[in-house]
């Protein structure tokens, strides 16, 4: 049973790196870590990176709750990929969240995500190890 694949489209924070053996030789001299972390600080507009940081929580409870059921990608909007998605799907609000690449949702209702993301996993049969889908809760979902 594939995964149902959940795509945040957003501001992402980026970093850069040199190549592997740089990174050694400044992570030893103790200018790499600085470096790092003076560009972790300032990738973001403080309102930013709050909203990263909240939809970073989320998906961490959408992992935990439906394990490897979903398939959760990042895209960075300033990317290429992230342009192409905001010109596919029409998104109009940032962050916005796709599901199974037809559903698309504003970052703004999780909830309703979450809902979509269920309504998706009793479409397509997929059940979490060890019960039964139970069909009567999909027909009462809404957002």
């Amino acid at each position: 049973m594939r995964p149902v694949t959940v795509e945040i489209v957003a501001y992402a924070p980026t970093e850069f790196f040199h190549c592997l053996h740089c990174e050694f030789i400044w992570r030893e001299t103790g200018v790499g870590p600085k470096i790092h972390a003076e560009q972790r600080a300032s990738a973001l507009p403080p309102p930013l990176a709050e909203e990263y940081a909240r939809l970073g929580s989320w998906a961490c409870e959408i992992q935990e709750r439906f394990g490897s059921r979903v398939e959760l990608r990042v895209t960075d909007v300033v990317s290429l990929e992230g342009f192409f998605k905001v010109i596919r799907h029409q998104l109009r609000h940032l962050p916005s969240v796709i599901v199974s690449g037809r559903h698309v949702y504003s970052a703004g209702s999780l909830e309703g995500v979450a809902a979509a993301i269920e309504r998706e996993l009793g479409a397509t049969g997929a059940t979490a190890p060890g019960t039964e889908a139970d069909t009567s809760q999909g027909a009462g979902l809404s957002f």
